[in-house]
């Protein structure tokens, strides 16, 4: 097995990392803060961007992976892939860009939810078919 789904989706995330490391790195930059947020909000939603991309990102890509190594099923795969990419782009724009609830920030917190959702219960159904 190439693995190729779980490569193409995990490197697309590792550039959405990427940029978000980079915004925090500009706030802190612009407001000479190396250490903490300073009690600034702008340096607030950044680092948390960046934070809660790092909590849900990693387990997703997880259960991509054995998603892909224990099925066949490539479309649902890029499905999942795509909407996680989405969200996670949603949701740091959102929280960079606005205090509070925003489009962004929910449409990302739904999308990640659902793919976590999608791909547990995708690999528990296949545990299961595979037991019985």
């Amino acid at each position: 097995m190439n693995l190729l789904i779980t490569a193409l989706y995990a490197s697309l995330l590792g550039l959405v990392f990427l940029c978000l490391s980079i915004q925090v790195i500009k706030v802190r930059r612009k407001l000479v803060i190396s250490l903490g947020d300073g009690n600034n909000e702008d340096l607030q939603r950044a680092t948390r961007a960046h934070a809660n991309f790092n909590e849900y990102v990693p387990l997703c890509i997880l259960l991509l992976l054995v998603a892909e190594l224990t099925s066949q099923a490539d479309i649902f795969l890029h499905i999942c892939g795509i909407v996680l990419v989405y969200g996670r782009i949603a949701h740091g724009y959102g929280l960079i860009t606005h205090s509070g609830a925003s489009l962004g920030r929910i449409s990302g917190v739904l999308s990640t939810f659902a793919v976590l959702i999608a791909l547990s219960l995708w690999n528990l159904f296949t545990v299961i078919s595979t037991i019985i």
